[in-house]
């Protein structure tokens, strides 16, 4: 069990970095030291940006999910 929840924590990691790593920058902070601050979006966010946002948040809750049950599972081992 705890191996199951060990494997799904560390997919779940490398999905975030991976959907983290997608989103555009708002402005502000590291994104413009990079060029990201070059581009100038004339309307709000697009369909497929809150799209990732509803994505990210789902895998962020299972991430967090996936620690909280591999703490319980360990306390309860020792």
């Amino acid at each position: 069990m705890v191996l199951g929840f060990s494997i799904a924590l560390i997919i779940f990691s490398l999905l975030l970095m991976l959907l983290v790593l997608m989103h555009k920058g708002k402005g502000g902070g590291l994104s413009d030291m990079f060029g990201g601050g070059m581009q100038s979006s004339v309307g709000g966010s697009s369909v497929a940006e809150r799209n990732l946002d509803r994505i990210t948040l789902v895998i962020g809750v299972l991430w967090l999910a996936c620690i909280v049950v591999l703490g319980i599972l360990m306390k309860t081992n020792s």
